[in-house]
């Protein structure tokens, strides 16, 4: 199983971060593609080394977007990420996008008439947003921001796992 988690200037790190760790902790390989030259500074100025550029993504079972602004701005104004999700979706992959990410996925033409969730103020064009946690339709999975990261992570653990695998990694984290 390996899950791509993209990463643009100004992302949220409590999420990037979160996501990462809790998706290793669960025995998943993670690989951070960054649409631009690392280190990646984030949104709050701590630096990321991305794994890969974005235009050596090749392999994956799940696309995951951290939020973040101007992160998520920088995301959908990237045609090679909106085609990547494109790609992921007619596929059939795992798709998480979390806080303003869910934005991302509306502008990447894939979000109508999907029961979703993002951080309060953003619109998702074409979906149907609900205030929760975490959202989960189909193969696209949603949340809401910094807060919820654990609960979302542990989400795509539960998917791309087992819910046992998911069951455990909460107790280990005393979440």
């Amino acid at each position: 199983m390996n899950v791509v988690v993209l990463l643009a200037p100004g992302f949220e790190e409590l999420e990037a971060v979160t996501i990462v760790d809790v998706l290793r902790r669960a025995g998943i390989s993670v690989t951070l593609a960054g649409i631009a030259d690392p280190p990646i500074a984030g949104n709050h100025g701590i630096e990321v080394m991305s794994d890969v550029s974005i235009d050596d993504v090749k392999a994956y079972d799940a696309l995951v977007l951290p939020g973040g602004n101007p992160g998520y701005i920088n995301l959908e104004r990237d045609h090679r990420v909106l085609k990547l999700i494109r790609d992921a979706h007619g596929a059939g992959k795992y798709i998480g996008a979390i806080c303003a990410a869910p934005h991302v996925l509306g502008q990447a033409g894939i979000m109508e008439g999907v029961t979703a969730t993002c951080y309060p103020g953003i619109e998702i064009p074409g979906a149907k947003r609900v205030e929760e946690p975490v959202v989960r339709h189909g193969t696209i999975i949603t949340s809401q921001g910094p807060g919820t990261a654990i609960a979302f992570a542990l989400d795509l653990v539960e998917v791309l796992t087992s819910t046992e695998n998911a069951r455990e990694v909460r107790k280990a984290l005393l979440a």
